[in-house]
């Protein structure tokens, strides 16, 4: 019921969202974060309610992945919405809107069970909790720099393709480090606890691993050969899509440690 009532106001923002992007006026709709806002907390509140029933923390299967992965995105539209102000993209906060709609469509999919079992031997680690946490932290940052080098691919305003730009740069430069502790410093060390081994060549450490280096990749094009432009919005673009793959992709196409996840 949670995650429907978090589902069906998250629409009632999307709604609101269009009809002010049709309107073309130059500032965003006034209310449609608050909305976003109470998805978070709802889809948080739906995390700890289920952490309770299984007595671990509730991020060790899709349908709990989802909805973590989901909320962080709407905290960081509320959080982006209120620090811009005025200079807030509306198409920015519409774009995110919409990859945390689709996420929690997914998640009320048969493709996640819903089911509350606590998790098995193997992910009862405080290491497995830092890892996912801290990896769809940074990938709810490479979220939005995907939604914002998209837009900036499509738009012809030099201004605006300036602030989205900077935006994009932003967003990635504060996720790599989280998503780099999360999916490499203690995705190894909690594969070391639970496997043996720091590192084997699984589908999606493997993937993880590509995600990374194009978000490397990025950033040096950006910050040390100081490219701008389509190419470095299309490296934003592609590292989100590896990001994707490396969730949805490995999980339901590749076999893997990771596969009871």
């Amino acid at each position: 019921m949670i995650a429907t009532a978090a589902f069906l106001i998250l629409l009632l923002a999307v709604t609101i969202q269009i009809i002010f992007i049709l309107k073309q006026g130059k500032t965003p709709d006034p209310f449609s974060h608050y909305l976003v806002l109470a998805v978070s907390l709802l889809l948080f509140a739906l995390t700890l309610y289920r952490s309770i029933a299984i007595q671990f923390v509730a991020v060790t299967n899709t349908f709990e992945s989802l909805v973590f992965f989901s909320a962080v995105i709407c905290l960081l539209i509320f959080l982006y919405r209120l620090k811009t102000k005025k200079q807030t993209v509306p198409m920015v906060l519409f774009g995110g809107t919409i990859v945390s709609l689709v996420l929690l469509a997914i998640a009320s999919s048969p493709i996640a069970p819903k089911t509350i079992e606590p998790p098995i031997p193997a992910l009862k680690s405080s290491w497995l909790v830092l890892h996912v946490t801290f990896s769809f932290i940074g990938e709810s940052f490479f979220t939005l720099s995907f939604v914002s080098a998209v837009i900036y691919l499509f738009t012809k305003d030099k201004e605006k393709k300036k602030k989205l730009e900077t935006l994009t740069a932003n967003l990635i430069a504060v996720g790599y480090p989280v998503f780099t502790a999360g999916a490499l410093i203690f995705g190894a060390i909690w594969a070391r606890y639970a496997w043996g081994s720091f590192w084997s060549w699984d589908p999606k450490e493997t993937w993880a691993l590509v995600t990374w280096l194009v978000y490397t990749a990025y950033l040096h094009a950006r910050f040390v050969r100081r490219l701008k432009g389509s190419f470095s919005a299309l490296l934003a673009v592609s590292g989100f899509l590896f990001t994707i793959f490396t969730f949805f992709g490995v999980n339901f196409l590749l076999s893997g440690l990771h596969s009871y996840a």
